[in-house]
């Protein structure tokens, strides 16, 4: 591979949600977008592999694949990775680590599989290796071929770099925008999250509505590659492709402390502007003046935050507030429970499958505009 050639780049998501990333990243001009499982793959060079990471909401991080070859045995595997041109790729002065898995393959062992290719690309380059290095190549082993990644972000990509404060079961913002995308949200409607936590549902859809870049204040392991372009990097950041929203964007929680989190959030976001966010219980939420939206939420369930029987109350009042008060809205509903989202008496529309989050299943449930 060299610089200028165009290559495949891995953009991952979670599983169960690659057709929603797909839909995303074709939105965003991406060329050849192809959902495979856990992820979406595209094609390009360097500059597409900066814009994935500034731009794309739902992906957690993006792959470079620097080569692929046949290896069925630990020294073949050595033996092809020191013929890559590592100088066009990584640089000498910057530590970098390796991690492999196996799968139907000759070459078994992980740990032995990362330690040939560190060595490999160590004795070739001259580059350290570090176990705390910011610079990670992901080896796949899989029937026999390896395939050799670089991992251009970093920290993973829902960390914004503008949000310290979150709740004690937080959703990651990178599901969330996934999850508006698949309620249809645009970023033309109002959006309400009555259980807002820590408003991360509010301020994704206040940051697409204002077409605000997800990357636009972190910093990506990207930097430290030999193809990186100062001057190119911000020019690119420095474009303007910000407006004011039409909508305006509401959370509200039954504690202060999610409240506070939420303004101090939306702040770092740049989001103020378009978000009021509201210290209240469900049963006293009515529906600000204007048009119609979209009610999502992420509620409390059961094998999370507290008792189930004690859950279905809540849920069953939301049911009851969306039902008497919300006529015309979408709701949407993210869940482990599909008890409790049923004993909101709400109209929902058949589900998508679940999803993996925190060591749960996760379901979105959403109904069609309520009558």
């Amino acid at each position: 591979m060299t610089k200028q050639a165009d290559f495949e780049i891995f953009l991952a998501t979670t599983p169960g949600l690659e057709s929603v990333l797909c839909s995303e990243v074709r939105l965003k001009g991406f060329k050849k977008p192809t959902a495979v499982p856990g992820g979406v793959t595209i094609k390009g060079g360097w500059p597409e592999v900066w814009r994935a990471n500034l731009w794309v909401r739902g992906a957690s991080r993006v792959l470079a694949r620097i080569v692929s070859f046949p290896a069925l045995h630990l020294s073949q595997l050595e033996r092809r990775t020191r013929q890559v041109a590592w100088a066009d790729i990584l640089r000498p002065d910057v530590p970098f680590r390796v991690e492999a898995s196996c799968a139907g393959s000759r070459i078994y062992h992980a740990g032995a599989a990362a330690e040939r290719i560190a060595n490999a690309i160590e004795k070739t380059l001259g580059a350290p290796q570090a176990p705390d290095a910011e610079i990670v190549l992901k080896a796949r082993i899989e029937q026999n071929v390896c395939t050799i990644s670089i991992d251009t972000s970093g920290d993973l990509l829902h960390k914004r770099g503008h949000k310290e404060a979150v709740n004690r079961a937080p959703l990651r913002e990178t599901m969330a925008s996934l999850f508006l995308l698949q309620c249809g949200y645009t970023g033309a409607e109002p959006v309400l999250d009555p259980m807002c936590g820590s408003g991360t549902f509010v301020i994704e859809a206040a940051e697409i509505a204002a077409r605000l870049n997800p990357g636009r204040t972190r910093h990506f392991a990207f930097e430290h590659l030999v193809s990186f372009n100062i001057e190119a990097w911000q020019q690119m950041r420095a474009v303007k492709s910000s407006r004011t929203p039409t909508a305006h964007f509401y959370g509200s929680d039954r504690d202060a402390g999610a409240i506070a989190m939420s303004r101090a959030n939306a702040e770092r976001a740049d989001v103020t502007g378009c978000t009021t966010f509201t210290q209240q219980t469900i049963s006293t939420l009515t529906p600000p003046d204007g048009p119609t939206g979209l009610v999502i939420t992420n509620p409390p369930y059961g094998t999370r935050l507290g008792d189930k029987a004690q859950l279905a109350a809540l849920y069953r009042a939301f049911g009851q507030t969306m039902r008497e008060r919300f006529s015309g809205w979408r709701v949407g509903m993210v869940t482990s429970e599909p008890t409790l989202a049923y004993a909101t008496g709400l109209p929902f529309l058949p589900p998508a499958a679940p999803v993996p989050h925190g060591g749960l299943r996760i379901t979105l449930f959403q109904t069609a505009p309520l009558p």
